[in-house]
């Protein structure tokens, strides 16, 4: 089954990450070593990290869309990136979403991807 991983953050997650060169360079690094356990595992599938940067949410109200720039500014924690992983159980990618350095300083979300068959 697949699962994703949602790493969400806030403005203070970031500061403490990237303090100096050397805190982001060590997060930096977990993230890499983390990526390739999952590809020696044969769990990985992607990963990216995501910006606020030009963001925008789209809602279609009677046929007419309404746009507004960023995400909702009244969320505390901004989605900041994912993993899409394969794996045996949700218990397996829960194990794996500790692993997110991000874990220790806000939260990860774990989701199972709805496999079309499955509709």
């Amino acid at each position: 089954m697949k699962y994703m991983m949602l790493i969400y953050g806030t403005d203070e997650t970031w500061q403490r990450i990237y303090d100096g060169d050397k805190a982001g360079a060590e997060h930096m690094r977990a993230h890499r070593e983390l990526t390739e356990q999952l590809i020696a595992s044969g769990e990985y599938v992607t990963s990216q990290g995501l910006t606020v940067e030009a963001a925008r949410t789209v809602r279609v109200r009677d046929g007419v869309p309404a746009v507004t720039d960023g995400p909702f500014s009244e969320a505390k924690e901004v989605l900041a990136g994912f993993y899409l992983v394969e794996c045996a159980s949700v218990e397996r990618a829960t194990e794996i979403a500790a692993l997110l350095p991000e874990a220790a300083l806000d939260l990860v979300e774990v989701r199972r991807v709805v496999d079309p068959a499955d509709m």
